[in-house]
């Protein structure tokens, strides 16, 4: 049997070339080899305050994007988190086994509370719990993440290892998959940090939808440096995330990246990686399109990928009942 793949994205703000890099170009890689899972978790989207009708647009243009990208609903069950209540009730199972020290320890919510402060949610709080509700339901064997997710995909590991401990077998332990190159694409304006869907960073995400002209305008804005030759060098964050962003759309080798721009200038390298982007991203867009001619298509793909997943969820909720006691 193929093993399992779980991941998940967000329906905020605008999916952009480091979602698609690091995480939707990588799914679509993987259909073929595993069998996979990939859940719009608009639950987790409403930790922070969100406008509904926004939301539900969101949901329908994250979907779109997902499929424009390559996703195929024949091989991968594309769905929305809210379409199964499994989602949550497991949640609120795993809030009674998880140590509050646990949670304390997430450091995306120290960082995220403090731009909140009073307005905090306990959803907020309670985001890495329901992320392990998401995974373990399905029994997943592996959830391909950014570097930012592997402290949330140890606490779901612990907590799945706590419940079998308790209860007895119930739960596969996940193993995290995150790429040794383009993990974390960064943003443009400051490549010290991670790039970004919504908040102050956005502006300077190059969208999936993003139209040549702002494409152009954002590489060539992005953050540089002030010496003049052109190669890898962490130390060098503005120049080498330009030049990884290149990598992957290029797959061109480091070395000959280097040799293609050792007697070019900054404004070359911004010239060149605005236009391939512009190629790659053109042929996506164009297949977005013909997707959302019509509104209910769209729907009925993330009907059919919640259908399609459904008895998988219910099987494992019941089984954790059965094993707490629970009904």
């Amino acid at each position: 049997m193929k093993e399992r793949v779980f991941s998940g994205i967000q329906p905020t703000g605008n999916i952009h070339i480091g979602n698609y890099l690091a995480a939707v170009r990588r799914w679509v890689e993987l259909q073929n080899e595993y069998e996979n899972l990939f859940c719009i978790v608009d639950l987790h989207a409403i930790t922070v305050p969100q406008d509904p009708s926004m939301l539900k647009a969101k949901i329908r243009e994250t979907a779109g994007l997902l499929f424009a990208a390559g996703i195929d609903p024949e091989k991968s069950s594309v769905f929305v988190q809210s379409h199964l209540s499994a989602h949550a009730e497991l949640a609120w199972i795993l809030n009674c086994i998880i140590p509050l020290g646990w949670m304390q320890r997430m450091t995306q919510f120290k960082e995220k509370s403090a731009m909140q402060r009073r307005t905090v949610s306990t959803g907020l709080f309670d985001y890495p719990a329901l992320m392990a509700a998401d995974i373990l339901l399905y029994q997943a064997d592996l959830v391909p993440v950014g570097e930012d997710q592997r402290q949330h995909i140890e606490l779901t590991r612990d907590a799945a290892r706590r419940f079998n401990a308790i209860y007895g077998e119930t739960f596969r332990i996940p193993e995290a998959v995150i790429p040794e190159v383009g993990a974390r694409i960064m943003d443009l304006a400051d490549p010290l940090k991670k790039m970004s869907k919504s908040g102050p960073g956005g502006a300077m995400a190059i969208g999936l939808l993003d139209t040549p002209e702002a494409v152009r305008s954002k590489i060539m804005k992005a953050q540089t440096d002030s010496l003049r030759d052109i190669r890898f060098d962490e130390g060098r964050p503005g120049i080498h995330n330009l030049l990884v962003i290149y990598e992957l759309f290029t797959g061109m080798a480091r070395t000959a990246i280097e040799r293609h721009f050792s007697a070019k200038g900054y404004a070359d390298l911004k010239r060149e990686l605005a236009e391939i982007i512009i190629g790659n991203l053109s042929p996506l867009q164009s297949h977005y399109r013909e997707l959302t001619s019509d509104p209910s298509y769209i729907n009925h793909l993330l009907t059919e990928g919640a259908q399609r997943v459904r008895p998988l969820a219910e099987r494992t909720l019941s089984l954790v009942k059965e094993r707490m006691g629970l009904g």
